[in-house]
């Protein structure tokens, strides 16, 4: 007997001694009164015995039958080996057509010895930040190395993911977080949902300034010049935010373990090993994870902008040229020729913006008026910062714009500390010498004294 059925005995025998009432034996074992006559008529016909559970020592009906369990652990075993016990549940029903539960996978599991995927960690006291309500107002952007191919050379794969409703926006696979995967990244975003009013990431520098070099131009202004990636985001007027911690980007960090677990998984399935494949089978990955995680925000207004026309040059970075005698601007190894202007003008001498945008064009403006474009160079091409020089809008206008640049190019090199050194020594010997009477003294006594020391000399 169980330790609910020990109980019965006592009771049951006192109502058929006429001791106590049907009514008052349901109530102390809290069953019906039917249930308590069925139980004093078993009483009656097979003794003790009869209070004892029937089904007890038979096989559930409601279980598993032996080749549908041995199918399961089968599959467990081999095709599905890398899933947890969720995922396997899921490929289990959608597959392969077996009905079962997460609990029933994970008890089969533990009884063949087989260890999780993944070990549980205990829960830890973090203060829950809350949802924005609209959707687009806040996108949280990461980037995560991991092995996603199963090549053994670890790739990184940048992400966003909305605050509001976890919908994971975009993602990218890229061989480095760098300058050109974030701005692919926001052009994705982009052309598929609008422009968000606030990005939510780390203090890389790709995102945000972490030299302690100040110009004077940013001192007096308080605060730095922002980098080629900030640039682009004050040209679409959208807000940055650079979290301190792990922890602050929480939701971000969390679907990164989702996805080094499910979607590896479904990789491996499919036989995914390349870059290519990868991204054609990210889209389709992309439908059902929002299905299964997305959640609808608290207001249905979405906040996202469309994104202008010209999106496609604004996602570059900006550069300040001089035009040359020849009416040529030199970014790197490539130059531009500048076409004349209105009544044979020529630009030799001004300063002009150059843009290198992301599929590598060079573009050529001038007072918020575009002068010439350069096509995109063959073969591959990967946008990446020059150097360190950043557009502002003073620098055309004042005549000591060399000050503004890095402190790296403020440093002479060699050949000008040695023209420095000779025009010291130059202007050494042009002094007068000892003798001249510029350099005599006033005092007379001084003036006698010195006659005295070169006569006895």
């Amino acid at each position: 007997m169980s330790r609910k059925e020990a109980r019965r005995p006592g009771l049951v025998q006192l109502a058929v001694a006429g001791k106590i009432t049907t009514a008052e034996g349901a109530r102390s074992l809290e069953m019906s009164l039917r249930q308590f006559r069925r139980l004093k008529a078993r009483y009656r016909t097979a003794g003790v015995r009869g209070l004892v559970h029937r089904r007890r020592g038979e096989p559930s009906g409601r279980g598993l039958d032996v080749d549908r369990r041995d199918r399961i652990v089968e599959l467990v075993q081999t095709t599905y080996r890398e899933f947890n016990d969720c995922h396997a549940t899921e490929k289990l029903r959608a597959l392969e057509g077996l009905p079962v539960s997460r609990s029933t996978v994970r008890r089969l599991r533990r009884a063949r010895g087989m260890p999780p995927k993944r070990r549980r960690r205990p829960r830890q006291h973090r203060a829950r930040r809350p949802r924005h309500p609209t959707m687009g107002s806040l996108v949280l952007i990461d980037g995560s190395k991991f092995d996603w191919l199963g090549t053994g050379t670890p790739v990184l794969l940048l992400g966003a993911i909305d605050d509001a409703t976890s919908t994971v926006l975009a993602l990218h696979v890229r061989p480095a977080e760098d300058l050109h995967g974030y701005l692919t990244l926001l052009g994705r975003l982009a052309a598929h949902y609008g422009l968000p009013v606030t990005l939510y990431g780390d203090r890389l520098g790709v995102f945000v300034r972490n030299d302690a070099h100040w110009t004077l131009e940013e001192e007096l202004q308080g605060t730095q010049h922002p980098t080629h990636f900030g640039q682009v985001l004050r040209d679409l007027a959208i807000g940055y935010i650079g979290a301190h911690s792990p922890q602050a980007k929480g939701r971000i960090e969390r679907l990164w373990e989702t996805l080094q677990d499910r979607l590896v998984a479904e990789l491996r399935l499919h036989g995914i090993r390349t870059v290519e494949a990868a991204e054609a089978f990210l889209p389709p990955y992309l439908v059902d994870h929002n299905r299964l995680f997305a959640q609808p925000p608290a207001d249905a207004a979405a906040a996202w902008r469309r994104p202008p026309r010209d999106l496609a040059d604004r996602l570059s970075c900006r550069y300040t040229r001089r035009v040359a005698h020849d009416n040529t601007v030199r970014l790197g190894p490539r130059w531009v020729q500048i076409p004349r202007g209105p009544h044979g003008r020529s630009y030799a001498g001004n300063r002009v913006e150059i843009r290198e945008c992301l599929d590598g064009r060079v573009l050529v403006d001038y007072q918020g008026r575009r002068l010439a474009t350069a096509p995109a160079p063959a073969g591959a091409f990967v946008l990446v910062p020059r150097r360190a020089q950043r557009l502002r809008a003073s620098r055309s206008a004042s005549p000591e714009g060399g000050r503004h640049l890095p402190l790296r190019q403020n440093r002479p090199n060699r050949a000008s500390s040695a023209r420095a050194a000779l025009a010291a020594l130059a202007q050494h010997l042009r002094r007068p010498a000892r003798p001249h009477p510029w350099r005599q003294t006033f005092s007379r006594r001084q003036r006698d004294r010195r006659r005295q020391e070169t006569l006895t000399t």
